[in-house]
C-alpha cells in the first residue's frame, strides 16, 4: 500500500513538472489562412461563454496577435494596404455574416456586384447587425501599412454580456493576401474561470462522483478487510476496479480545477487521467467477461481462452486510450474534431464484440449452473445477467439519443446540456459496479461461491446452509448427515422436494 501511494505521488509530481499545453488559452503558431469561398479564413476557436456579472467578467482577450503576408502581396501597389478583419459572433447570429451565394456557396466577402445589391463595402465582410444587439457580430479591423510584411493587432479585450456559443474568425477578403499566416494567442474567460462552458458543469460532477466512489470504497474495503481470509480472486479484481475508479475521478477533478484556475492544462496530467480511465474501462470489461464465462465459479481457469481474453483486453485498451487522448488532451474548443469520429469506430466495434461474447458466455454458464442444480450461484448469475441486460439497453438507448442530439445541433447551440452526454457513461459504469459489489460482496460465505471439485459441483447444499441459517439456528441445516465408515459425518444431497418441505416447516 505504501509503495502504491509513493508511485501515485511520483506520478502527480511528474505531471506537474511536465510542459504545459494551452487549453482555454488558444495559441496560434504561424497558422495559415484557408481559402473559403471568396475569402481567406482562420478559425480562432469556439466556446460556450456565460454572461458576466459586474464583479466577474466574461471576455475574449487578444494578446500578441501578429499577422504576416507574403512579400509579393506587400509590393502590390495596386491593392494598397491589406485589410484583415477579426469577427466574433454568437451561434444564433451565424447567418448575419455573409450574404448571397458566390461560386456555389455563401459569400463571406462583399464583391462589386454584391455591393450594388446589398449595400455592403467592397473588400470587407458582409455583416448584418443582430436583431438583439446592433453591435454584434463584433468586428475588429487590422491593416498592413505600406510595403510591410507584418502587422499586429493591439492587445485588447472584448466583453461578453450575453450567454451563448461564441465563434472567432480572422478573415481577409483581398485576393492578394493569399498565403496569410498568424501567430499569438487569445484567452477565453467565463465568470467561473477558464473552463469552456460545456466543460464547466463537469467540475462539480467529478466532485460528487469522487465522493460516491469514496463511499463505495469505504463500504467495500471494510468488508474486504473484515473477511480477508475468505476473499476470492474475483473480489480482488473488483477491489482494483474500485481503486482505479476513485483515482480516475480524483484526477479528473484535479485536471479540471487546474484548467479552470490557470487556463493551462498539463499534457502529462491529462494523459495520465485518460490512461487510468482507459485502464479502468478495460479491466471492468475483462472482469465482466471472465465472470460471464464462469471463471472461479464453474471453472477454475480460462484454459486456452486466456490468451484470447488478454489480446482482446490489450486491443481495447489501445483503442480506448487513442480515443480519449484525441478527445481530451490539448482540447482548446467546445467542438469535437473529425479525428474523434474515426477513432470512435474501432472502440464501438470492440464494445459490440465484447457484448456478444459476454452474453454468449453468460448463457452457457447459466446452463451449466442449471444442470448442476446450484441454485444459489444460479440466482446470483440471473441477477447479474439482468443487470447487464439493463445496462446494454440503456447504453443503446443513450447512443441513439447522443446521435440525435449531435445531428440536430450542428452548431452546438445546446452546449449547456452537452456535459450530460459525458456524465451519463460514468454514472452508468458506477451503477453497474455497485450491482457487482452487491452480488459479490466479501463475506464469511464467500468461498461457497467459488469453484470446488470436492463435491463435484453437483449440489448447492453447503451454499444454502450458509445463506439460510442464522446465528441462533446452528442446528438447522438443509443437508442430511450420514455416518461414514470412519465414524465421521459426511454430507449427502437431498432432493428438491425434501428441500422445499424443510423450508416450509421452518416457515
Amino acid at each position: 500500500m505504501e509503495s502504491a501511494v509513493r508511485s501515485l505521488l511520483q506520478l502527480l509530481l511528474l505531471a506537474l513538472l511536465s510542459p504545459l499545453a494551452y487549453a482555454s488559452i488558444h495559441v496560434y503558431s504561424n497558422q495559415a489562412f484557408v481559402e473559403v469561398g471568396n475569402s481567406f479564413l482562420l478559425s480562432g476557436g469556439s466556446e460556450g461563454i456565460f454572461s458576466s456579472s459586474s464583479s466577474n467578467s466574461s471576455l475574449i482577450r487578444f494578446e500578441n496577435i501578429k499577422l504576416s503576408r507574403t512579400e509579393e502581396a506587400a509590393l502590390d501597389e495596386e491593392r494598397g494596404a491589406g485589410l484583415v478583419q477579426v469577427v466574433i459572433f454568437e451561434a444564433a447570429d451565424r447567418n448575419n455574416i455573409g450574404g448571397s451565394a458566390y461560386g456555389g456557396q455563401r459569400s463571406i466577402c462583399c464583391t462589386p456586384d454584391l455591393a450594388k445589391l446589398e449595400g455592403c463595402k467592397q473588400g470587407e465582410i458582409i455583416r448584418i447587425p443582430s436583431s438583439t444587439d446592433p453591435k454584434w457580430p463584433y468586428v475588429l479591423n487590422v491593416n498592413f501599412e505600406g510595403d510591410s510584411t507584418t502587422t499586429e493587432l493591439p492587445n485588447q479585450e472584448v466583453r461578453i454580456t450575453r450567454t451563448g456559443m461564441y465563434n472567432l474568425f480572422f478573415i481577409a477578403c483581398e485576393p492578394k493576401l493569399k498565403g496569410l499566416s498568424m501567430s499569438g494567442k487569445t484567452s477565453w474567460k467565463n465568470p467561473h474561470g477558464y473552463l469552456p462552458g460545456r466543460m464547466a458543469p463537469l467540475l462539480k460532477f467529478y466532485v460528487y462522483l469522487s465522493i460516491a466512489y469514496a463511499l463505495l470504497s469505504v463500504l467495500w474495503f471494510s468488508q474486504y478487510v473484515r473477511f480477508r481470509d475468505d476473499v476470492l480472486q474475483l473480489q480482488h479484481c473488483i477491489s482494483v476496479i474500485i481503486g482505479l475508479g476513485l483515482l480516475e475521478m480524483i484526477l479528473w477533478y484535479y485536471d479540471y480545477a487546474n484548467f479552470n484556475n490557470t487556463g493551462m492544462r498539463p499534457v502529462a496530467l491529462t494523459t495520465w487521467v485518460v490512461t487510468v480511465g482507459a485502464l479502468r474501462k478495460t479491466v471492468s470489461r475483462i472482469l465482466i467477461l471472465c465472470v460471464s464465462m464462469g471463471y472461479g465459479v464453474v471453472r477454475p481457469t480460462l484454459g486456452g481462452l486466456t490468451s484470447k481474453v488478454l489480446l482482446l483486453g490489450v486491443t481495447y485498451f489501445l483503442a480506448s486510450e487513442l480515443l480519449n487522448i484525441t478527445e481530451s488532451v490539448g482540447t482548446v474548443s467546445d467542438v469535437s474534431g473529425r479525428a474523434r469520429i474515426l477513432l470512435v469506430l474501432p472502440d464501438a466495434f470492440l464494445d459490440s464484440f465484447l457484448i456478444l461474447w459476454i452474453f454468449n458466455a453468460l448463457s452457457r454458464t447459466l446452463e451449466q449452473l442449471q444442470g448442476k442444480r446450484s441454485s444459489v450461484k444460479l440466482d446470483i448469475y440471473r441477477k447479474f445477467s439482468n443487470a447487464l441486460a439493463v445496462t446494454v439497453l440503456a447504453s443503446v438507448a443513450w447512443i441513439g439519443y447522443e446521435v440525435y442530439f449531435k445531428a440536430t445541433d450542428p452548431f452546438n447551440e445546446r452546449w449547456q446540456s452537452a456535459w450530460i452526454i459525458t456524465a451519463f457513461w460514468d454514472i452508468l459504469a458506477f451503477a453497474l459496479l455497485c450491482v457487482i459489489c452487491y452480488l459479490w460482496a466479501p463475506s464469511q460465505s464467500s468461498q461457497r461461491y467459488a469453484y470446488s471439485d470436492k463435491t463435484g459441483e453437483g449440489s448447492d447444499d453447503e451454499e444454502a446452509q450458509s445463506l439460510t441459517r442464522s446465528p441462533h439456528d446452528g442446528n438447522v441445516s438443509l443437508v442430511k448427515l450420514d455416518q461414514g465408515k470412519n465414524g465421521e459425518n459426511t454430507a449427502s444431497p437431498i432432493d428438491s422436494d425434501d428441500d422445499d418441505r424443510e423450508v416450509e416447516k421452518r416457515q
